[in-house]
């Protein structure tokens, strides 16, 4: 069983590009058209163009690619801002909102077109945004999963609360959790890949894998390709295999 998976996007629409062009090589290299591309969330949020980013994807799925888009903690933010009425994540810390510096919506905003002044209220921000950003985006947005499993691989954008089963876990850890998480050496009855906390090069703990390189924070977008339990980092002078810490 094969699949392929891409860490945290964050608006970089041309490593998108390069991340799909890898993974193309491979799959022409393997003769396998056919396992599916799991983009692990955070597709929004810091890069330059976070409205193509969505636009590629939402395209590709239409056109029937085997791509499965996971929602992360930035794109729930942004949904929930642009909600009829906007909502704030209650797992922000306090003080904290989509627009916040910190979180990049403001350059999310950016990439549609709509500016964000000093000083403007949220009542006069939020119809602008609203009708900035197209409601099949919107949509996009709401609808993604938090989870995708696939035989003894479980994809999740932050991971898993451990001791829960994981049918039984909840948005918030699926989209938020660390500490809890990233202490665990329990095996949790399946490969968990994901992101959400940048790690210098992709790292593989035998109980999960974390592939978010730090495309947010100006570095690298990573795709890898996973087989049974062995992880190989795409490169374009092919596959790098990720050793098991």
């Amino acid at each position: 069983m094969r699949a392929y998976a891409i860490g945290d996007i964050h608006g970089q629409l041309d490593l998108l590009h390069n991340a799909h062009a890898l993974i193309e090589e491979d799959r022409a290299r393997v003769g396998d058209s056919n396992a599916p591309v799991v983009h692990i969330g955070d597709l929004v949020d810091r890069g330059p163009d976070s409205a193509g980013v969505i636009t590629c994807l939402l395209d590709g799925v239409a056109q029937g690619r085997n791509w499965v888009v996971l929602k992360g903690n930035h794109d729930r933010m942004m949904e929930m801002f642009l909600r009829p009425y906007p909502m704030v994540d209650m797992q922000l810390l306090v003080g904290y909102n989509w627009l916040h510096p910190g979180i990049g919506g403001v350059r999310t905003l950016g990439s549609y077109g709509v500016e964000v002044p000093d000083g403007i209220r949220t009542y006069q921000l939020h119809p602008k945004a609203r009708a900035a950003v197209p409601k099949a985006h919107r949509r996009f947005l709401a609808d993604l999963p938090a989870m995708y499993r696939l035989g003894d691989l479980c994809f999740v954008h932050a991971g898993i609360r451990p001791g829960v089963l994981l049918d039984a876990q909840s948005e918030d850890d699926l989209c938020w959790i660390r500490g809890e998480f990233h202490a665990s050496t329990a095996d949790h009855g399946a490969l968990i890949i994901h992101g959400h906390t940048p790690v210098d090069t992709v790292t593989h703990y035998g109980n999960r894998v974390n592939i978010d390189t730090g495309a947010g924070h100006g570095k690298a977008l990573s795709a890898v390709v996973i087989e049974g339990r062995d992880v190989w980092l795409l490169t374009p002078e092919g596959r790098q295999p990720v050793s098991r810490g």
